[in-house]
């Protein structure tokens, strides 16, 4: 099983550390101690990810109403139209996404930079892969 150090909890959950410290004290996570370092057992870290998607997303979407879950909020940061597509590009947390459209879909929906969007992924092909594991000094 994978623990992570709470450097790498927070990095991962995109909060503070202080914040996972916070979970940790309330019990909201469960935590040890490894080679004198807090870290959080990985099964325990998914779990606390998948809920804090899921609250944050049915409040902020109607990702209850819509079949699609991979939905991310975001912010529009560039339109290029022409008469028949637009290429929307959005920022959504740490991701860049970029979406082809009609430009009348485009325009329909008002999409400009600055304007708030939520991008739905869907696809038949996902690429997973994992990070070159950190040396711990």
């Amino acid at each position: 099983m994978t623990d992570y150090r709470v450097a790498e909890a927070a990095e991962l959950l995109g909060v503070s550390t202080d914040t996972v410290r916070r979970w940790i004290d309330s019990g909201r996570v469960a935590a040890s101690t490894a080679e004198g370092r807090t870290v959080v057992p990985g099964a325990d870290l998914a779990a606390l990810a998948a809920s804090l998607v899921d609250d944050a997303e049915k409040e902020r979407t109607r990702s209850g109403e819509v079949s699609a879950r991979n939905r991310m909020t975001g912010i529009v940061t560039r339109v290029l139209a022409d008469t028949v597509m637009a290429q929307v590009e959005m920022v959504c947390g740490p991701y860049r996404v970029v979406s082809l459209m009609s430009a009348e879909a485009a325009a329909e929906l008002g999409l400009e930079p600055g304007a708030r969007a939520i991008a739905s992924v869907k696809s038949t092909n996902v690429v997973v892969e994992r990070p070159v594991p950190r040396k711990h000094a």
